[in-house]
């Protein structure tokens, strides 16, 4: 366990997932308001040094963060040589899934209002377990997501508070969500961080990001209960 710069406390986590183990960093600050689950995009994993850094501002003002692997180890090693892993929706769902009812299980977290963050592919992944876990996921935020590979039924059944940030300059994924923002019914957001591109790499840009996300999540996790 190590301490972080923001005052958050670091541990490495092992989740179980059938007979093997998804690997994860959770992050603790003190007395957290929520914990935020977070979905990396294909061929990431929880050391994406984009999602790390979101996940230290979200730490900074008061929320638990869990990054891990949505991959077992064998999958990895398999998904560099085949890429057959990556893309395969239904499974990085069920690992969400898998990682909500592990957090659920925690002295430390099983109370906290909980919101999902996911980049890219693995923003699919976020909705549709928002979408299956109803209100037990109070708020989902999505950075230069796929949401239209969650398909139109899953986003039609999101019920938390959905925001969606796009780079500006990402246009095809900027038009995927336009259309994904239409089909949620949810209480909803479209943010376009102007000039940015998918990574968000330009300066200033993955601040941007962080500060929305941290904006979301403090207007619905918040003073959230979790049900039980």
């Amino acid at each position: 366990m190590t301490t972080s710069s923001n005052g958050a406390t670091l541990q490495e986590v092992r989740i179980p997932a059938g007979p093997a183990w998804l690997y994860g960093d959770l992050g603790l600050p003190p007395d957290p308001a929520g914990l935020v689950l977070f979905a990396h995009g294909s061929g990431s994993g929880r050391h994406s040094a984009r999602n790390r850094q979101v996940a230290r501002s979200l730490e900074k003002v008061g929320f638990a963060t869990l990054l891990f692997d949505l991959l077992t180890l064998e999958e990895e090693r398999v998904d560099i040589r085949t890429r057959e892993h990556r893309f395969d929706i239904a499974l990085l769902t069920r690992r969400m899934e898998t990682a909500v009812a592990w957090a659920r299980t925690q002295d430390l977290t099983r109370h906290l209002p909980l919101g999902l963050f996911g980049a890219s592919t693995g923003s699919a992944a976020a909705l549709i377990a928002a979408a299956q876990l109803g209100r037990h996921v109070q708020a989902v935020v999505s950075r230069g997501g796929r949401p239209d590979l969650a398909g139109p039924a899953a986003l039609a059944e999101v019920s938390a508070p959905t925001l969606l940030i796009v780079g500006g300059a990402d246009t095809a994924v900027l038009a995927l969500n336009e259309d994904a923002l239409q089909r949620l019914r949810c209480p909803k957001e479209l943010a376009i961080v102007p000039g940015a591109t998918h990574l968000f790499e330009e300066p200033g840009a993955l601040e941007r990001v962080a500060e929305l996300a941290a904006g979301w999540f403090q207007r619905h996790l918040h003073g959230a209960k979790h049900p039980a």
